[in-house]
């Protein structure tokens, strides 16, 4: 089908312009001025035209970390890779990368297919995947070789969680020189995980068990250390590293010094370090705290976190928005620690809500149109090797398209979310913009405030290598 997108503002990651966008099946085949003869005739020859005044027309969302169907300690991550996809369709994203996990004891290979197989003919959208590695030793390297040249280009390790998927500074160090030698990129969750297992065990035994001394046990400073080693050994190691989550401005710090002295350093960060902050979220008396238990955790509102991510946003230190959506209903799954902060599942729900949340950054004078789309688009696929098929609107890419509704206002609730989760973290936050209309590969999915997409849409992406490098 061919389809015409004409009157709306197109944003880019350079800027905006009144573009009319011609697409024919799943790719956009033409960017044409409005009023211009080429539009005119690709107007009167389209089989359908959509009318975008009013409207922002922009590359659909790509979010680089999600944790769909995800076990963990017992249970596993509320949504499934169909209800996530859904999830994530309606608030504009149009592409994840999940993890396939290959724990302690585990060969990556039969991970991988395992992972592959729940993921296959259940989303929404189009995904792919990076690869945990859990248990790094010889087969595990040769995997990593083999697994760039199949479409799997990045591999995340842990300084967290020692006796499950922590990795030392010698499993790191072996993981980044293969990394250096392939091309591929290493994801790090930076925190001094041995560290924090010290502190959580004194706080527990002086009976300090509510949801917010989760926040105070994974101190700012465990955060930052971690980023600063991880950062040393990369340089060792010669390898691109991206920090995964990074909440704090003293983590930030260390990136900026790194990239300021022309590393190959990335960080992301997400909506809940922006948005969220310890004492009025995680800090919620009684057990509600436990709905904002994540890692790394919220901050302090009397520190300048908030800001400092904002800047960092703006000055490119950070360059990626993620959700790292990992949700867990309060019923009968954030109330396993309810005696016992340890044992709350780690995860906050907000695949929906990604591309409204940083939206309210434009809204607030944080960060440019061009910056929004950069985020939350346009550099999350190059940084991940699906640029220019994805994260971009011009001529041979994919017809993933937003129409996006700036004038728009409504409040994020439980009531109204489309996630796989009894709460919302983001309860009675007001909202200026919204999604209005969403393509995925040329096919509407969401339509004036209705999903007609469908389950098995999504493909399985293949990635190339970053094209994000200095």
């Amino acid at each position: 089908m061919t389809l015409l997108i004409k009157n709306g503002t197109l944003i880019s990651a350079t800027g905006t312009s009144l573009t009319d966008v011609l697409v024919d099946g799943e790719t956009v085949v033409a960017l044409l001025q409005p009023g211009s003869t080429l539009a005119e005739a690709a107007e009167a020859g389209a089989e359908r035209v959509m009318d975008a005044t009013g409207r922002y027309v922009l590359p659909g969302g790509v979010d680089v970390h999600t944790h769909m169907q995800l076990p963990v300690a017992g249970t596993t991550s509320s949504d499934t890779f169909e209800s996530g996809t859904t999830a994530a369709a309606w608030g504009g994203t149009t592409t994840i990368i999940d993890f396939a996990t290959q724990a302690k004891g585990e060969l990556v290979r039969p991970s991988l297919e395992a992972r592959m197989a729940e993921a296959e003919g259940n989303c929404a959208i189009d995904y792919g995947l990076h690869m945990v590695i859990g248990d790094v030793d010889q087969a595990s390297l040769k995997e990593m070789t083999v697994l760039v040249d199949e479409g799997i280009s990045s591999f995340k390790l842990f300084m967290a969680y020692p006796g499950t998927m922590y990795s030392d500074d010698g499993d790191i160090l072996r993981a980044m020189l293969n990394a250096s030698e392939t091309g591929a990129m290493i994801m790090m969750h930076a925190e001094n995980g041995i560290a924090i297992d010290v502190l959580a065990e004194r706080a527990a035994a002086r009976g300090e068990t509510d949801p917010v001394n989760h926040g105070y046990v994974r101190r700012e400073e465990l955060e930052s250390e971690a980023t600063h080693r991880a950062i040393q050994l990369a340089k060792v190691g010669a390898s691109p590293l991206y920090i995964v989550h990074l909440s704090a401005s003293g983590a930030l710090e260390e990136v900026v010094r790194a990239r300021d002295a022309g590393a190959n350093v990335f960080a992301e960060t997400c909506p809940q370090y922006l948005h969220l902050n310890l004492e009025d979220h995680l800090g919620l008396p009684g057990f509600e705290g436990a709905k904002y238990v994540c890692s790394t955790p919220l901050r302090s509102k009397h520190e300048h976190h908030h800001a400092d991510l904002w800047r960092g946003l703006r000055t490119d230190d950070l360059s990626v928005v993620s959700t790292d959506h990992c949700p867990f209903c309060m019923k009968d799954q954030k109330e396993m620690g309810r005696n016992d902060f340890r044992f709350i599942p780690n995860g906050i729900g907000g695949v929906e809500h990604r591309m409204d949340l940083i939206y309210q950054g434009v809204v607030q004078g944080e960060i440019s149109l061009a910056r929004w789309v950069e985020l939350c688009a346009t550099t999350p696929a190059r940084m991940f090797g699906l640029y220019p098929r994805k994260g971009v609107i011009q001529p041979g890419s994919d017809a993933d398209i937003v129409l996006y509704d700036p004038e728009a206002s409504w409040t994020i609730s439980v009531d109204n979310h489309h996630m796989n989760l009894d709460y919302s973290a983001y309860e009675g936050f007001e909202v200026q913009g919204r999604v209005d209309t969403v393509l995925s590969r040329g096919q509407v999915v969401v339509e004036k405030n209705t999903y007609v997409g469908t389950k098995g849409h999504g493909r399985y992406l293949r990635r190339g290598l970053t094209n994000y490098l200095k």
